[in-house]
């Protein structure tokens, strides 16, 4: 059996899509409200890849950024695009590679499945459709003739390797290719066709997208909606010293003392981190980033947020909703809510709409009614793609 552990999926998106259209790149466009690449990275950890490699243009590298990938530069042809990827990957090489196209987010884990199963026995294997269509011959806009449809398919990715086969066949190959099966066979390698599937298709045209909304639509209610949902919950406290002012939920408040802590003591801001490692049975902000170590000492505590929201996004999910409660005497927060409500959305990359910030006190009772610190609690709902 082909393991997931010894195979990297290279995920080529460094192309503009000019068929397309439009100035934004085809895979970094919203599909259901997230980019498609998004999708298409989500595709292979639910088939239970988790070694994925995007190969990008460096201008595109903040775009990449939330989904928490590595990533290569690509070159000005897929063929260069992969090439890159392939060398890149010779220093610490896997035993077997699927590529695949970025603008392609609906593979299925059956056809995923199949090219892995297929590597079991060959070196060489990619899905495909065959063509049931009559095809016809054109000239002047007319019919001139038609050709025959046996034996012909539609091809498909994940196209799937055995590594140093298909690094030898690209190292052999200099010039362009129209895809990796053809690198193959120009080499002398067998490729296994596989089972493709109707809906995985590549978005080319603007009228893709619509039709990708569906096929989603569609699953999402054959699925019942939701793939995996976790629910996380975190609590801090810190205690006042001397200072001029608090940080909370990444807003700085002036105030006669200051929250003290190994980091800038944003309360706010680790219970909400610690409600994210929690969802994902990730331990907390002290497993990760441990007060012992003095890297961490001042820190902001953005840097904890933004950790807990990429390993998430790395795991397949997305944050669907955050609340955090701050408890306190003093300052008061609700003036404040709005601007820290922005600043935690901004850190997680999502929409404010899905970020809330309030406060309450203990009603003069204990160390907070007392003013002795600050308390917060929060939760976190992912949704697994």
């Amino acid at each position: 059996m082909v393991s997931s552990a010894d195979t990297v999926v290279i995920l080529v998106a460094a192309g503009r899509g000019t068929r397309m259209g439009g100035e934004t790149a085809k895979q970094w466009r919203t599909l259901a409200g997230e980019p498609v690449l998004a999708h298409t990275a989500a595709a292979f950890r639910r088939a239970g890849l988790d070694r994925i490699l995007a190969v990008i243009q460096p201008e595109d590298t903040g775009l990449l950024a939330p989904l928490g990938l590595p990533w290569v530069t690509g070159g000005a042809t897929r063929t260069e695009s992969v090439r890159a990827a392939l060398e890149y990957l010779a220093g610490d090489p896997p035993a077997y590679v699927l590529i695949h196209d970025g603008a392609r987010p609906l593979a299925s884990p059956p056809v995923i499945a199949g090219v892995m199963a297929a590597l079991e026995n060959a070196q060489a294997a990619a899905p495909a459709l065959p063509v049931t269509d009559a095809l016809w011959q054109e000239r002047d806009g007319r019919v001139a003739g038609t050709a025959p449809r046996d034996g012909l398919y539609r091809a498909q990715t994940p196209q799937g390797f055995a590594y140093p086969a298909l690094l030898a066949a690209y190292r052999a190959h200099p010039g362009p290719a129209d895809d990796d099966v053809a690198v193959a066979r120009a080499a002398g390698l067998d490729v296994t066709i596989t089972e493709g599937d109707e809906d995985n298709l590549k978005l080319t045209w603007p009228a893709d997208f619509a039709r990708a909304e569906a096929i989603l639509a569609r699953r999402r209610d054959q699925e019942g909606a939701i793939l995996d949902i976790r629910t996380g919950n975190g609590f801090d406290v810190h205690r006042f010293g001397p200072g001029d002012g608090v940080w909370l939920c990444g807003v700085k408040l002036s105030h006669d003392r200051a929250l003290q802590g190994h980091s800038d003591a944003d309360v706010g801001m680790h219970a909400l981190t610690d409600a994210i490692y929690g969802a994902l049975a990730e331990g907390d902000i002290g497993r990760h980033f441990p007060p012992s170590d003095p890297r961490w000492k001042g820190s902001e505590s953005r840097i904890f947020l933004r950790h807990a929201s990429k390993l998430a996004t790395a795991r397949g999910f997305r944050l669907s909703h955050a609340d955090v409660t701050l408890i306190c005497e003093r300052p008061k927060i609700g003036p404040h809510a709005d601007a820290m409500r922005a600043a935690l959305a901004s850190i997680l990359g999502v929409e404010v709409g899905r970020v809330s910030v309030k406060a309450t006190t203990s009603e003069r009772l204990g160390f907070t009614g007392r003013e002795e610190g600050i308390a917060a609690i929060a939760t976190a709902t992912l949704v697994g793609r």
